[in-house]
């Protein structure tokens, strides 16, 4: 039994929630079905019900320099991982078949 290859190569977003050194989620789904903008809104929603409480996301969607303000659910790409916020924070990967992150030239 050898090595099943798939033609163009099938990709996937790996979605991981860490809270410290601990993972508190662990999901691969199929790539087409989030854009880049739904990924970081669901990244954003699965940060703030994990760590935040209502004043802090309340604080999250607040108008920037303004007292309430804050940068909890912010997002970061390097391209093709894309991560929010600090303790726990989640991140999400464009990996391969195997589960490894695809470089940003594959991923593209």
């Amino acid at each position: 039994m050898g090595v099943k290859h798939v033609k163009n190569g099938h990709r996937h977003w790996r979605i991981r929630g860490q809270d410290g050194f601990s993972t508190i989620f662990d999901m691969k789904v199929e790539l087409g079905l989030f854009t880049q903008e739904q990924i970081e809104n669901l990244l954003k929603a699965l940060t703030a019900k994990a760590g935040l409480n209502w004043t802090e996301i309340v604080g999250a969607y607040a108008k920037r320099g303004t007292k309430l303000a804050n940068h909890h659910l912010d997002t970061q790409w390097d391209f093709p991982t894309c991560t929010c916020g600090s303790n726990p924070h989640f991140n999400a990967s464009i990996v391969d078949e195997a589960g490894q992150i695809v470089s940003k030239r594959g991923a593209q």
